[in-house]
Parts: C-alpha cells; structure tokens; sequence
C-alpha cells in the first residue's frame, strides 16, 4: 500500500519509506545524472551538480515492484534550483502511459510507485528550454536525478514568479500575461495596473509593465518601469537588455551604454546585450568599440545575429577600413536579401565605393557619422517576443552539440565502418514486422496537447535493391487501412530508410561531416552531421500530392557508436519548408537498437522507437512511434507470433478527398 504526506516533525530533514527501509535522502544515491540530451538539446556544461543536499519533507511508502523517481531542478549557470515552478511528464514507453507532477516550492517533484520498467521524462519550465531525461528501473528503490535547464535565449519571458503577489495582485497579473500573450494590449493594460496598486515594488510587475508600454511603443513609461525592475533584481538580463533597447528608442545613448553594459556583464553569452551595447557606441562615435561588440555578438549569435553586421561594416567604414566595412554589409544582404532596409544598404556600399574612387586615401582614413539614410540599425533587429514553450526541438543547426576537446575523428574510418553496417542491413533483411504502438497528438502552439490518440499497428517493411545501386524500402502496416483510419489523416513511414544515408550507394548524395565525438546516453558516439547535396538527387525523402512528386532534402546529425560503428540514433529535418503543401516543418528524431533473431544467432540493429513533429496546414503535430516484437521473414519465417493480431481502434471513416501518398525508397508521409 502507498502512501506520502508531509512530515510535521521532520521538515528541512525528511525521510524516505521503502517497503520497511529508512532512507535519508541527501545520503543515499542510487542514480545521478545530468539530463541527457533529447531532439538535439545539449545540457549545460556551466554547472555539474554534485549530490542532492537538500533532504525533502515529504515520506513515501512504495508498493513491491515500484520505485519512486524524484527530480530536482536548476537553472542554468546557477547554484541554487529554478526559481519557478517545473512541469514533469513521465512516459511509460511500454504503454505510452503519461503521468504528470510538478515541483514543489523547493524545485523539487517526485513520482511514486512507478512500476519496474523504462520511462521517459520531459522536463519543463516557462522561459527554459524542455529537456529530456530516461530512467530506467530494475530493483532500485529509489532513483534521483539533478536536471540543468537551459534558458530560452530567444524570447522575452512574461511568465514571472508570482509567488511572492498577494493572491487578487495575482490573479490580476495573470490575466494580464494571458492578454498580452493574445496582443490585447489595452485588456493587459489593464489587468496590470491593477496588479500594480497592490503590489508595486514587485520586480515582475514592474517588468510586464515596461514591456507593455514598449509593446506600445511609449518608449518613456516603458523605460521608467523597466528601470523600477532592474533596481529591485539588478542581476535581471532580460530586464537590463530591454530597458537598454528603450534607451536606444529614445536615443539616449549615454544611458542605453550604461545599462547595456551591465546586461552584457550579466549575461555574457546573449548575442543581443552585445549588439545593442554597439549600436549605443556606435551613435557616440567610439567605433572601435562598437566594431568589437558587434563582432562578439556574431560570434555567439551567429546566423541570428545578422543585424550586428550593419553595426561592424558602418564602424569599419567610419575607421577607414572600406573594404572590411563592405564585406560586412554584403554579408547582411547575403543572409537577408529581403530584408526592408537592403535597398539603402546597397545604396550606402555604393556611396563608400564612389567616395574611395574619388578621395584622396587621406581622406579616408577616419570618418565621422556615416550610417544609412533615415535607417537605423535597431529597426534591423526583430520585435521582442514572447517566451513560450517549444512545442518542437531546435533546428539541426541550432543547437551546439557538446563535444569533447582535442579529440580527432576518424571521419573516413567512420563513414567505411557504418556503411558497411548499414548494407549489411540491406543484405540480411527481405523483410521484417513489428507489432508498433503509435502515441499521437494534436497541439497547441504553447506545446500542450489538444488532443491525444493512441493505436497499434501490425507493421511490415521490405528492403530490396531492384536494380544495382537502387534501394528501395516498402512500409506498411499489414492491416492495409486507408488513411482515414490514421490520427489526423497522417501515416508517417521511414524509419528503416533513414540510416540509409549512410549506405554506400546513398552517402554520396550527402555531404557527410564528422563533427567529434560526443555521448549518447553514457556511450561514447561519433557525432555525424548530414546534408542533402543540390547537385544530387533527392532520394530519400518525398510527398505526393495526386500526380505531383515533391522532392524533400534533408538535412540531420546520426550518433554512432565509437567502439562498433553502429548508429544508435539519427535527428532530420527538411532543408527547407514546403509551403506549396502547407507543410512548413518536419523535425524526426529515430532511436536504433540490437534486435536478436535467436533461429539465425544475428542481431540486427533496427528502429525502436520514433518521434516526428510536423507544422502541417496551420497545425501542430507530435507522435511517437514504438516498435517490439520483431520478427525476420528471411531468416525464421517458419516462427509464428503468439501475440494476438493488433487492430485499429478506429474504424476509417469513409471520404473522397484527395491524399498525399507515400514514395519508396526512404522517409515518406501520408497526408490527407
């Protein structure tokens, strides 16, 4: 029988009741370990903590069989927990059974009388990046894990602590976000202005104001209730950075350098502190100063940071230095030729090029206040958003995958070892099933579930090579639905197909890039990085749409391991959007594994679970795919199954609306 409840008694030294065992918590580790990273997310590296020192106030009773699962939570770069509350979403992959639980005042959450088995848990808070963390348990009692979540660098987070808000300041303030959020400033406006005279030495409120006001472009109120924010937590980067843009609005530049000096000090590692601090110098003339600064935030923002370049190439052009200044500014244009101001950029790289035709290089040599005409580099930058929570991984390249330092790889010793692995899957298997659970949803574009499904297929894949150098890859499932029959009309196939890239008759249609080795799960991993060639074919991946065929290149990251060469997990996505067919994302994320064939003593290493997230016609979309139960027609077709034949739980409704079928060979995806 379980049980837990708080101890009067023991608060601040809690216990842990297991089945007649007394367990101190804070003295007893049975597992310890940082998030791993999932769907391409790196945890931080800026904080390792060390053991769980803060004992709970909490007992937990556990059933046979069970086990509790606890989680404390960090913030990244810091030495106390997250100072918010953490939603965690614990998955049973055996049934895609889902739990939910949140932390407690003390970032702390726990999962009691979890059966034996292996789980999933996302862990998630507002204006953090969502990570995932596997647990796997046998017979241990207890498992605690120390989570690091990494902050949301892209977005502005209007989900404050409002803990410390007398409950009506709260409810009001919470009406207000809900309004901003939905861009009703004037309801928003309201809502937090009554907050205010309740609460207004609230850090908060005082920033949700400011960002209202700057929302609404009166850049003074705006500033005053950002400057309150900063005073009452002056080590508030996001805070620091948006009153430092105000500042820059209302062109005071003294005071914008001031504040955005300290958000660079406070948050180091932000491109945009560093970009706005060298506008602020850039207006006062200390060019070389605003040439430095704009150079640190293209070298932390990278391809995000593009705007920085307009700063860079007007400081070098006012230091005399032309053709750098030149180069900087075609950068720009290169990675935003649509870009409003692009006409004036190029109108000012044409003035710089007549003007050093034309002056003597005396002249040149330093120049006082060229920018361009009646635009200013701010405008380049995009409006501050707002933080919500991902309901996707980051794109392939925008996450910097953790490696370790001064290891070399092996890329040609890699690419020999995998692929012959890979045809070897190609030679050994005719053809497989497997029995495969689907878990589907439909989301909202904060990334919670609107809706939820669950099916089990018989599924059926074929690998075969109809004529030299050609694979193909027929999937199915076995009980020949029509597409009505799948969740939201979507039957997703693939994930066979996927390692292909690395096939000997495919990688050449890739540019294929060892970047290091990395880790996957406590396994040393070569980490490969993969990008369909525009000189080559489109070969793994496409949609139909009635009688049109529509090519998808892709591009990904596989993990392989460093001893055996096998990949353990691959990560893809489209090149590109596909904006004739509405489809604006495809993000896939396919974990492999060792399958034993007893009959034949062989394993083969096969897909054992998939997740893809589609933006499909204006809507969200998540589901994951596992597969048990496997079976090699080539080597034991003699064995029968004993598990019962899976059925749909849905019967496909009928329609005469046009579908977009699947293409073998490789990933495809049917849309209705």
């Amino acid at each position: 029988m379980g049980r837990y409840g708080r101890s009067g008694k023991n608060r601040g030294r809690g216990t842990f009741r297991l089945t007649g065992a007394l367990v101190a918590l804070g003295r007893i580790l049975a597992c310890c370990v940082l998030a791993t990273p999932a769907l391409g997310q790196s945890p931080s590296t800026d904080r390792i903590p060390s053991t769980l020192n803060v004992e709970p106030s909490v007992v937990y009773r556990t059933d046979p069989g069970t086990c509790v699962l606890l989680f404390k939570v960090f913030a990244e770069k810091s030495s106390v927990p997250i100072d918010r509350q953490a939603l965690l979403k614990l998955v049973n992959l055996k049934d895609q059974k889902v739990v939910w639980q949140t932390t407690e005042e003390n970032s702390q959450g726990a999962f009691t009388n979890v059966p034996f088995g292996n789980y999933d848990v996302e862990i998630s808070a507002v204006g953090y990046l969502s990570t995932h963390q596997a647990a796997q348990t046998s017979n241990a009692q207890l498992q605690q894990f120390e989570i690091v979540l990494r902050r949301d660098p892209a977005a502005i987070n209007l989900d404050v602590d409002d803990r410390a808000l007398p409950s009506k300041a709260r409810k009001e303030m919470k009406r207000g976000v809900s309004a901003l959020k939905s861009r009703n400033l004037k309801d928003a406006e309201k809502h937090l202005a009554e907050a205010y005279k309740i609460a207004p030495s609230n850090a908060g409120l005082n920033f949700l104001l400011g960002y209202l006001y700057f929302q609404q472009r009166d850049y003074e109120k705006a500033s005053n209730y950002l400057g309150t924010a900063t005073k009452l937590r002056s080590n508030d980067g996001s805070s620091l950075t948006l009153l430092g843009r105000a500042y820059l609005e209302r062109k005071d530049y003294p005071q914008a350098q001031s504040v955005l000096e300290q958000a660079v000090a406070t948050d180091p590692e932000s491109w945009l502190p560093h970009n706005l601090l060298a506008d602020a110098y850039f207006h006062q003339k200390n060019y070389d100063q605003a040439r430095d600064e704009a150079q640190v935030a293209i070298d932390k923002g990278k391809a995000e940071a593009n705007p920085a370049r307009l700063i860079l190439g007007q400081a070098l052009i006012n230091l005399g230095k032309d053709e750098q200044g030149i180069q900087a500014l075609e950068a720009f244009l290169q990675q935003s030729p649509s870009q409003p101001m692009a006409g004036q950029v190029r109108s000012l790289i044409t003035e710089v090029r007549e003007h050093a035709s034309a002056a003597p290089s005396a002249d040149r040599e330093v120049r006082t206040g060229t920018k361009l005409p009646g635009v200013d580099p701010l405008q380049a930058l995009a409006a501050p958003g707002l933080s919500e929570k991902s309901w996707q991984p980051p794109g392939i390249d925008q996450v910097k995958v953790a490696l370790a330092p001064g290891v070399a790889c092996p890329s040609e010793k890699v690419a020999e070892e995998t692929g012959k692995h890979v045809g070897e899957l190609a030679d050994d298997v005719a053809r497989f099933s497997a029995i495969e659970d689907l878990f589907h949803q439909n989301l909202d574009r904060f990334g919670n579930p609107i809706r939820t499904e669950t099916r089990k297929y018989n599924y059926v894949a074929s690998i075969s090579e109809p004529e030299p150098g050609f694979l193909a890859v027929d999937e199915s499932r076995a009980d020949k639905m029509e597409l009505e029959g799948y969740p939201d009309k979507i039957a997703s196939t693939g994930f066979a197909a996927l390692a292909l890239v690395f096939h000997p008759h495919m990688r050449d249609n890739f540019d294929i890039k060892c970047e290091g080795l990395g880790d996957w799960r406590g396994q040393a991993s070569w980490i490969v990085y993969f990008k369909q060639r525009d000189d080559k074919p489109d070969r793994m991946h496409s949609y139909k749409v009635g009688r049109l065929v529509y090519p998808v290149k892709l591009k990904g990251r596989a993990w392989i391991t460093a001893d055996k060469f096998q990949i353990v997990r691959i990560e893809s996505e489209m090149v590109r959007p596909m904006p004739e067919i509405k489809l604006l994302s495809e993000h896939q994320v396919v974990e492999y594994g060792p399958i034993r064939f007893d009959k034949k003593n062989m394993s083969l290493w096969l897909p054992k679970s998939a997740e893809i997230y589609f933006d499909f016609r204006q809507h969200h979309y998540y589901r994951r795919h596992s597969f048990d139960h496997y079976m090699l027609f080539s080597v034991d077709s003699d064995e029968k199954r004993k598990e019962p034949v899976a059925k749909p739980t849905v019967k496909p409704p009928a329609t005469t609306e046009p579908a977009i079928t699947e293409l073998a060979p490789g990933p495809s995806h049917q849309l209705k």
